[in-house]
């Protein structure tokens, strides 16, 4: 058994003092392993292990070990909540000296300052985008830590993580690659890819007991246990967690079923102070009636969770969850992808999801295992449970084969798609990855879809994406068979769009623009004709057409000639819809109105805002780029999206803590500018803005942070 003090091997005496403060004593089993097998001395490795058994601290040692070396290090992570988490947590790290670094932001900034830290986490996208834009450090990297590494067969997200991960190995020939994975079927093919040493373990900190609740019983494998039920086995299962001073986790497959558990569960939990101060930090974050509901339930010691939450509310929930101000969360399954929020029992409602065209669909196997292997929060509790609920006997067989005793699927590269490799081949010609097709196959034939299958199967969508590129000027060929960017294919892989994003823009602005000049009529398009220009781009992500959204239909029927022309009715709608909602969030039409007209929550407008902007924000840039006299509106458009506000607040909206609600308050005061604001009588701003707020912003201008 190793030691937390045998660390001393490898790393200085105040890094293992570290651990030992923090509690470390000694290591567990699979870490051992990891270590004994060169982890410490540079070897590359996939840990395929079980949550909750230490992966992470074996990753934090590489790095740290390389940062005290004067070395770089990369950790790469699927989500933006993710990467803040492991941030807060290497935070730590300063007191030894090392310096940490976050980026998640803006896909078009090089963001060479990040340079300056030993340790950089970033989400795979930005990861690529950093190489798009030219990152010197990037090609100084020690190691790379890919967290989930798993979601390579992720359809969305599996082909940029694969092809971040073939570059940065590119890159740099000695990289070490530490692979962090739940268990996979096909690990060694995995670790084969990445040139690494294995290390595959069942073992966890702390038992988890499997069952499936199934007519009024908690059934294990080792024995049965009576649930004292009468019809909702759900709510008794809660009751009895509860009974022991202990928190659950309920995993919902949809928003609305998250949402009505929690509500359902309220009635259970005496209201302490804890949480009700949490509840009221919850409202301080918006006047929704999303998170009235939410701080409803807070105050109560119960909450949801949910894309659909603003990314503040879902950072209180989990807090309080890991303070025990909360003792019950239902959520939808977001929950389990990575983050560190234990809890003695786990409860998976449904296994069945619905899936856009599909309808119901069971689970994956790799996923069941994320959120059972919630249960268990080593040095607090004795055990975890976690349950699936059958409603007959011949169910709960079935379940106990797939789920409980059922092998993790397989994974398998998404990378052939078309629409995945129209982005990624366009910046393996950009960043100088390949300069010719014989280049481009060979460094294909590194890619993990060539581990699993002869990359010839490629052949032919390669051509078709080289010719798409081609066709419409993004790559050029040379006599001598080189292949290289044009300007706008630099632009477009710098932007960090799908190419075919790219065409649409530009071939719909054109051909209005030809139509108009045939009328001579020539106009400017309108706030309404560029934002509906980006839905129409594969890169925006659009809202769903539901029963009560007859008046779309209408919507299209009076802007018809703002529209641009799309072939596919259904699309239309979609895209109607998106542009409408995005009209009333520049219009500042008050958040609740758009989450309540759209049936969407406050955190999808903030997401689709964000695409948008970024859109927005490319538009502009190939706007420049070519000359189509329309940048300084889609400037100021993408502003006007960031803040969700009109055009004549851009001024005032540079000051910090001055959102679009504060500045049309003082707008509509007479205070419409910089320079009326340092001229306004100070105690007016103080009861316009809140007298902290006013303070802020008043020592802010003093400062000259800002120029009239």
């Amino acid at each position: 058994m190793l030691e937390i003090k045998d660390l001393a091997s490898w790393l200085s005496p105040e890094a293992v003092k570290l651990y030992e403060d923090r509690g470390y004593k000694e290591l567990y089993p699979p870490q051992a392993e990891a270590l004994e097998r060169g982890l410490l001395d540079g070897k590359s490795m996939l840990l395929a292990m079980s949550t909750a058994s230490g992966k992470t601290l074996l990753a934090e040692l590489a790095m740290l070990k390389a940062a005290l070396q004067g070395r770089r290090s990369l950790y790469i992570v699927p989500l933006r909540a993710l990467a803040t988490e492991k941030y807060d947590s290497f935070k730590r790290f300063r007191a030894l000296g090392v310096s940490v670094g976050i980026s998640t932001g803006d896909f078009d900034k090089r963001d060479e300052r990040l340079g300056k830290n030993q340790i950089i986490i970033a989400t795979s996208e930005k990861a690529d985008s950093l190489m798009r834009n030219g990152v010197s450090w990037v090609r100084d990297l020690a190691v790379l830590v890919i967290d989930e590494i798993h979601l390579l067969s992720d359809v969305g997200r599996g082909p940029t993580l694969e092809m971040t991960i073939t570059k940065l190995r590119h890159c740099n020939p000695n990289l070490q690659v530490i692979g962090l994975s739940a268990t996979v079927a096909n690990a060694q093919e995995l670790a084969a890819w990445l040139k690494a040493e294995m290390v595959s373990s069942d073992w966890r900190p702390i038992r988890l007991r499997e069952g499936i609740i199934c007519n009024g019983m908690m059934v294990f494998s080792d024995g049965e246990v009576p649930l004292d039920a009468k019809k909702d086995e759900a709510l008794a299962l809660v009751k009895d967690t509860l009974s022991q001073s202990a928190q659950i986790l309920i995993f919902e497959n949809s928003r609305k079923n998250a949402e009505a558990s929690a509500s359902r569960l309220c009635g259970l939990i005496s209201a302490d102070e804890g949480a009700l101060e949490l509840s009221l930090s919850i409202l301080a974050t918006g006047e929704s009636e999303t998170a009235v509901r939410l701080a409803s339930c807070v105050s109560r010691g119960v909450a949801f969770h949910h894309a659909g939450l603003l990314p503040e509310q879902r950072r209180l929930v989990e807090q309080g969850f890991r303070d025990n101000k909360i003792k019950v969360i239902a959520s939808t399954p977001t929950l389990a992808a990575g983050l560190n929020l234990p809890a003695r029992r786990v409860l998976i409602k449904s296994y069945r999801r619905y899936e856009y065209g599909r309808g119901m669909t069971p689970i994956p196997v790799i996923e069941y295992r994320q959120m059972a292997g919630r249960a268990g929060r080593p040095g607090l509790d004795p055990y975890g449970e976690s349950f699936l609920m059958a409603k007959s006997s011949s169910e709960m067989q079935e379940l106990l084969e797939h789920y409980i005793h059922g092998t993790p699927e397989e994974i398998w590269s998404k990378l052939a798609s078309e629409s995945a490799l129209r982005t990624h081949l366009l910046s393996t010609f950009a960043a100088g990855f390949a300069r010719n097709e014989p280049e481009l196959k060979a460094f294909i034939a590194t890619t993990f879809y060539a581990q699993q299958q002869d990359p010839w199967h490629l052949d032919v969508t390669l051509e078709k994406v080289i010719d798409f590129l081609r066709d419409n000027g993004m790559i050029q060929g040379s006599d001598e068979g080189l292949l290289s960017p044009t300007r706008l294919g630099s632009l477009v892989s710098k932007l960090y769009i799908d190419p075919l994003s790219a065409v649409i823009m530009l071939e719909n602005l054109k051909k209005k623009s030809a139509l108009e000049a045939d009328r001579a009529e020539r106009k400017r398009p309108s706030d309404l004709s560029l934002i509906h220009l980006i839905a129409m781009t594969p890169d925006m992500d659009l809202l769903y057409i539901q029963a009560a959204d007859g008046w779309v239909e209408e919507f299209i029927d009076q802007h018809h000639l703002e529209l641009y022309d799309e072939d596919n009715y259904d699309y239309l709608l979609r895209e109607a819809k998106t542009a409408a909602m995005l009209m009333d969030w520049i219009g500042e039409v008050h958040e609740e109105q758009i989450a309540g007209r759209y049936h969407i929550g406050p955190g999808d407008i903030r997401r689709s805002a964000e695409t948008a902007e970024w859109l927005m924000h490319s538009l502009a840039e190939l706007s420049k780029h070519l000359e189509l006299g329309i940048t300084f509106k889609a400037e100021q458009l993408a502003q006007r999206i960031h803040y969700g506000a009109g055009k004549d607040l851009l001024a005032l909206l540079n000051l910090k803590g001055v959102g679009r609600v504060r500045a049309r308050k003082l707008y509509l005061s007479g205070i419409t500018s910089i320079e009326r604001l340092l001229a306004a009588d100070q105690m007016e701003v103080a009861r316009l803005l809140g007298p902290k707020i006013a303070e802020k912003v008043i020592s802010q201008l003093k400062k000259e942070e800002i120029q009239p």
